[in-house]
């Protein structure tokens, strides 16, 4: 019998919100992902090929650390229309960000960090 393993699959990737009309209204507004489906529970967006379910949840308390991320090819373009668009970026007194929130990490990764109206942790990275 052969190995069965996950690494030929396609990952889908959650983030859970209290509000599934709210949650819905950013990831496409400020996001601009796309709906692929929706019901009671949960709505279905497509992250570039990665399925993203927004699940609707009676209780959240967000985690400290980033839940979901993606990469980007420039992130002071990226950084800019997230800006345009509404989102406010987390600032980090500790990390030494520059004037528009990009962190430039020490092995040459820029990342900025926002969050969801639920208060999901979210981040976009340009690898070095």
């Amino acid at each position: 019998m052969s190995a069965v393993t996950l690494s030929g699959c396609d990952l889908v990737a959650f983030v859970a919100t209290t509000d599934l009309a709210r949650a819905k209204d950013f990831y496409l507004t400020r996001l601009g992902l796309a709906l692929v489906d929706e019901d009671a529970y949960a709505c279905v967006l497509d992250a570039n090929g990665t399925v993203l379910r927004v699940t609707l949840v009676q209780e959240l308390t967000p985690p400290p650390h980033t839940v979901l991320g993606w990469t980007v090819p420039d992130i002071v373009e990226m950084v800019e229309d997230l800006v345009d668009r509404g989102v406010t970026l987390d600032r980090f007194d500790v990390l030494g960000q520059d004037e528009a929130g990009i962190w430039d990490a020490p092995g040459g990764a820029r990342v900025a960090w926002f969050r969801d109206p639920d208060g999901n942790r979210l981040s976009v990275t340009q690898s070095p």
